[in-house]
């Protein structure tokens, strides 16, 4: 079993902006595309808690995945740090991650990530 530790704050990504701090939505103006099961996180920036239910992964300046997750994961609040077990190079509904709040030792309760739905910029 391999775990990859994957921050919250976006940094290091070549290719991939972080949201600016004034960004109230990030999905705002962006269209909706097809869920899908799995996503490639080679190109991925993020993850962004957007609260205990929405995670956002953003792939480039056009393309932003929303994780809407299978159920309420207690203990994931924008501050935390997402622990995921990582099989391959895909992240995909129904994987399992944790999450754990700076300074903590033992992390929160397992959790399932969702489909991942692509939000793009209209052409």
């Amino acid at each position: 079993m391999r775990f990859a530790l994957i921050p919250v704050l976006l940094a290091g990504f070549a290719g991939v902006a972080a949201p600016a701090a004034s960004d109230k939505d990030p999905l705002a103006g962006r269209v909706a595309g097809a869920p899908v099961d799995c996503i490639d996180r080679s190109q991925l920036g993020g993850p962004d808690i957007i609260d205990n239910r929405t995670i956002l992964y953003r792939q480039s300046l056009k393309r932003v995945w929303r994780n809407d997750l299978e159920a309420a994961c207690q203990g994931l609040r924008p501050t935390a740090t997402i622990i995921i077990q990582v099989y391959g190079g895909q992240l995909c509904r129904n994987d399992l991650f944790q999450a754990r709040e700076p300074g903590a030792i033992i992390p929160g309760p397992i959790c399932r990530l969702g489909k991942f739905t692509p939000y793009d910029l209209p052409k």
